[in-house]
């Protein structure tokens, strides 16, 4: 789906069971688990859990990266249902953001324009009419998919990228770049933590100081950095 989302299956188990908090049921069915390294959030651990029952998949965070906003996601959930569309499931959008007390919030897509553009871009948009064949007074913005990889991907999506990057995982990102770009300009990482991470110019200024006062990384003739040995 994406580059820099790696998502790699670590086990596979036919026959399990698990609780479903939604339905306060007991449910049995096929259970993996994916070990997920995202280049923008971090490390993660999955649990998807198949019911062919009820035609239903749930995507569940086991393990989160380190952070106060990223720790509130471990142990949320996603829930693909099967919609009508050839053998598409479908996950009603909603996007997670903090409130003023530094909570993780979710907030429902009231029009495909508040879907993010790289999920439209990736993925089928529908309204939950068109994904269901049902009418309800709301009509949700609803994503559909068929591969658990694109599910956990949307997990991320959703969930994980809109929020915003707490200060060491922003050094953390900086000096991912300084590595691989091995000697770069202050302007180009400038550049690519923008266009990559969302990282504003200040706050490349206040990391790299940061960088440098731990010795991670060495400044150059002309405003150029590089990774210390």
């Amino acid at each position: 789906m994406l580059k820099n989302i790696k998502i790699a299956l670590i086990e596979d188990r036919q026959e399990d069971t698990w609780f479903d908090l939604s339905l306060r049921q007991l449910r049995a069915g096929e259970v993996r688990f994916y070990r997920v390294d995202d280049y923008l959030t971090g490390k993660w651990l999955f649990k998807v859990c198949l019911d062919k029952e009820i035609g239903r998949t749930i995507v569940k965070a086991l393990k989160c990266p380190a952070g106060k906003l990223f720790s509130q996601l471990e142990g949320a959930t996603m829930v693909f249902q099967k919609s009508i569309i050839d053998d598409l499931f479908y996950d009603i959008v909603s996007l997670t953001h903090v409130d003023g007390e530094g909570r993780v919030r979710r907030e429902i897509a009231k029009s495909i324009e508040d879907v993010p553009s790289i999920i439209r871009e990736k993925f089928e948009v529908k309204t939950y009419e068109e994904a269901t064949g049902k009418r309800i007074a709301k009509n949700y913005i609803v994503t559909l998919c068929k591969k658990e990889k694109e599910m956990i991907t949307l997990f991320l999506l959703e969930r994980a990228r809109p929020l915003p990057l707490e200060e060491k995982e922003k050094t953390a990102n900086l000096l991912a770049i300084i590595k691989k770009l091995e000697k770069a300009s202050v302007t180009e990482i400038c550049n690519v933590a923008c266009e990559e991470f969302g990282i504003e110019k200040g706050d490349v200024d206040v990391s790299l100081a940061d960088l440098e006062a731990k010795g991670k990384i060495k400044r150059l003739e002309e405003g150029y950095v590089k990774a210390a040995d």
